[in-house]
């Protein structure tokens, strides 16, 4: 929530610095986001006038437009704002601006063949707002080339604080106030309340409640005034000024007053020009109705939503949004103002079921303060007799006001046992009280009856909060815990220790950890196996971010393409999240992938003196996934691998490995053709395991781990060259010759594969390392040569290939 330093100044009397409120605040649990000078961050944005806007020649949504910024000289600019017109005031950044809300600096640039020259702002791009569907439209008698901070006056200290969802009497200034008054940084000053009088019987009657006895009803209390007679038009200046400051744009002095008091006081209120309305109000569910919103959408609704309805249909959509058709206008000349009591869990199941996010909505489904029901309607009735005059009738009431009416036994000792605290009786009693809370002593307790605007505080351990956070929760005193005289039980859980393992593996071998979107373009999702309806965003934030991505690596490789793009060629990056193979639980897997591109080895990258610099391959990859898995204790030689690509590997570099029928893993370089369609240029490789496929480990080990045995004497190598069919892989035969004699042969490796004319057509020659380690005796030649001669032959039966000489 937002609010300037000079509003708070309307509810606190206070002499603190900017910097104690904002400590305070976050002291006292209203959590500071930030804090903005807004005429130092849009000092650069001027006042401007479209003096025309053609449609661009080579685009349907665009308009080049003739801007005066008062320069002296017409400045050209496109722009796709669907309100961008001849005529309109606006808001202008030239090229060099920074623009907030999208986090880039404005250049001048060439869109589809046509020159622009700077930017037209919506409130989302200067952050005043999330109103990002058009730019911001200033009054026709808005001068041209000024300040835009110093035309709006948002030029003072704005706070920005988050409120949890319990916080209900904090989303108003007036609340926050009192927390800080509470807190003994200033006097709260109270509000004048009291009854306006009524000059007659209002033409509205009391809204009958027309609700079965097994229907929801959101509705709990409506209070409604007939003011006749008013003058609407726009808001004073002030009274737009602390709107554009905290980002809502003025409308009229009417609905400028509803904004008010829902920001100042959390009391949300709906205003309606009573000339509009067709027959006597009602208040009932929807039947399954159109309802055409003041936000210009039209939603569906349904019997579990409430609305205010004439004989013509729904006014308004209860405590979230009312309609157009009821919608006040400067041509207003007599107003029902609304100011009700709503149930704040079906307020929040109609704004989720809609996705409507509305001021109203975010206050009222927090608990807004019952007891406000009647005298907010006061309050706003008396703001528009100042602002529009007119005469107010006599408010329309029904239904009842829910009241918590809760009565805490509450012993001061509570805070030093639940916090350990030291609090003074007396300074705790004054702290509460303060707070609205009513204290009755009662022998070595209170009898604490808390406000009807904290619904939140049911209990001891919440007064004891209420005194904790007002003390500050730095002050509590900070005690290790009792150390344990045992070994503690794992705590994590499989699929946790092994994102752990797998990150330290990874980034052990210098890879670096990338965090990227889980939703992606369908058009990816799709490439990389996904793209179903089932995962298909109901709301996706953005056009290319419509789809659960069924495997890390489009967000790592658009990763490759953005650096690759800024001169970073050489790049080692893994990722170890989530990915989403379907809709049910099951279908949500864990994977460890990484990629490499252009040199960047295990060994370092880029050019060197001392030798040429090879780029990354499919061994890269592998070498990779076989770190990982022996982290996480599993030896890539005992598993299974074939020569099998993934859909997005080189058919001929690329692999996968199984365990069984479960596949755990694929590895290889990026498909030539995916690398093109994708913008990448030069080699990459890359691996994607499936964490959650590798079998759980055995709860109990079956035999302990042998005690280290090492052998005194000297290792020996011996050397072999077989002549194999093309089509005979090197694993084939490192496993055979492994199998020879598992006493002795302790590694084999491939030293040299050759293919020319005198090995013959369609063969090759691969040339192993066996290494033979003697356990209890120096082998003979004998020896030696029994070893060869069982390592020949089991090559020779496996692959067919004979002993080259």
């Amino acid at each position: 929530m937002k609010f300037t330093l000079e509003w708070l100044q309307d509810h606190l009397d206070t002499d603190a610095s900017v910097d104690e409120i904002s400590t305070t605040l976050t002291t006292v649990g209203l959590e500071v986001e930030s804090v903005e000078n807004q005429g130092a961050a849009l000092a650069a944005f001027v006042t401007a006038h479209i003096v025309s806007a053609e449609q661009h020649p080579n685009a349907d949504k665009l308009r080049v437009c003739k801007v005066d910024a008062g320069t002296g000289e017409l400045i050209d600019v496109v722009c796709g704002a669907p309100n961008a017109r001849a005529g309109l005031k606006t808001v202008f950044a030239f090229p060099g601006t920074y623009i907030p809300g999208k986090d880039m600096t404005i250049g001048k640039g060439n869109i589809r063949g046509q020159v622009s020259n700077g930017m037209l702002c919506s409130n989302a791009e200067l952050e005043l707002s999330n109103d990002h569907d058009g730019i911001i439209e200033l009054p026709a008698d808005a001068p041209v080339g000024v300040k835009y901070v110093d035309y709006a006056q948002i030029n003072g200290v704005v706070f920005d604080i988050s409120i949890t969802p319990n916080r209900g009497d904090a989303t108003g200034v007036y609340g926050v106030a009192r927390d800080l008054a509470a807190f003994g940084l200033g006097t709260l000053k109270q509000t004048d309340m009291t009854p306006v009088p009524s000059v007659g019987l209002s033409p509205i009657a009391p809204l009958p409640q027309l609700f079965a006895a097994d229907e929801p009803k959101a509705i709990r209390k409506f209070a409604g005034r007939y003011i006749k007679g008013i003058k609407n038009g726009p808001s004073p200046a002030w009274l737009q000024q602390r709107l554009r400051a905290v980002g809502l744009r003025p409308i009229n002095t009417i609905v400028d007053i509803t904004n008010l008091v829902s920001l100042g006081w959390g009391r949300p209120l709906h205003a309606y020009d009573a000339d509009k309305l067709d027959g006597q109000p009602v208040l009932r569910n929807a039947r399954n109705e159109a309802f055409d919103a003041l936000d210009n959408k039209v939603y569906t609704l349904d019997e579990t939503m409430t609305v205010i309805a004439d004989d013509t249909g729904p006014l308004c959509l209860g405590g979230v949004m009312g309609g157009i058709r009821s919608g006040v206008t400067e041509a207003t000349t007599n107003v029902f103002m609304e100011c009700a009591s709503w149930d704040p869990d079906l307020i929040a199941r109609t704004g989720r079921k809609t996705g409507i996010v509305s001021d109203a909505r975010y206050r009222l489904e927090r608990n807004v303060d019952p007891a406000l029901t009647e005298s907010g309607l006061e309050l706003a009735t008396r703001i528009v007799m100042e602002l529009c005059g007119g005469e107010p009738m006599q408010p329309a009431i029904s239904g009842e006001d829910v009241f918590p009416n809760t009565v805490v036994e509450f012993p001061l000792g509570e805070v030093k046992r639940l916090t350990g605290l030291t609090v003074e009786p007396m300074v705790a009693t004054a702290i509460l009280r303060r707070l609205g809370f009513e204290m009755t002593a009662k022998g070595d307790a209170f009898t604490v009856k808390v406000p009807s605007w904290r619904p939140d505080v049911t209990q001891k351990a919440d007064i004891v909060e209420e005194v904790m956070r007002m003390v500050g929760v730095d002050n509590v005193p900070v005690e290790p815990l009792p150390r344990l005289n045992h070994v503690a039980p794992r705590m994590l859980t499989t699929i946790q220790n092994r994102r752990r393992i797998a990150r330290r593996a990874l980034a052990a071998r210098g890879l670096d950890e990338a965090v990227t979107w889980s939703f992606i373009s369908h058009d990816e999702a799709t490439r990389f196996g996904g793209g179903g309806e089932n995962l298909q965003l109901a709301n996706a934030i953005a056009s290319d971010m419509t789809d659960m991505r069924p495997s890390l690596l489009p967000g790592l490789l658009a990763a490759v393409r953005r650096n690759a793009n800024r001169g970073i060629s050489d790049l080692a990056l893994f990722e170890v999240g989530q990915v989403f193979l379907s809709d049910s639980p099951d279908g949500q897997h864990t994977y460890a992938t990484g990629v490499r591109t252009g040199t960047a080895k295990l060994d370092g990258s880029g050019r060197h003196w001392s030798g040429k610099a090879e780029a990354v391959g499919v061994f890269d990859a592998k070498a990779d996934l076989a770190a990982v898995l022996d982290a996480l204790g599993f030896d890539i030689d005992k598993v299974q691998i074939f020569a099998e690509p993934a859909p997005w590997s080189h058919p001929g570099r690329g692999g996968r490995i199984a365990q069984g029928p479960k596949t755990l893993a694929w590895f290889g370089e990026l498909h030539p053709a995916w690398a093109a369609e994708l913008d990448i240029q030069g080699h990459v490789s890359a691996f994607e395991l499936d964490l959650d496929a590798l079998p759980e480990p055995r709860k109990k080990a079956t035999r302990t781990k042998p005690a280290l045995d090492l052998s005194a004497l000297m290792p020996l190598s011996r050397d072999f060259a077989f002549v194999v069919d093309k089509s005979v892989t090197a694993g084939a035969i490192i496993k055979a010759a492994r199998g020879a004699d598992k006493a002795l042969i302790r590694d084999v490796t491939v030293f040299d594969v050759f293919e020319g004319s005198h090995v013959g057509e369609g063969k090759k020659s691969v040339a192993i390392a066996v290494t033979l380690q003697p356990v209890d005796k120096t082998l003979t030649d004998e020896d030696i040569d029994k070893v060869s001669a069982s390592i020949i032959a089991a090559v020779t039966k496996t692959s067919g290939g004979v002993l080259r000489t």
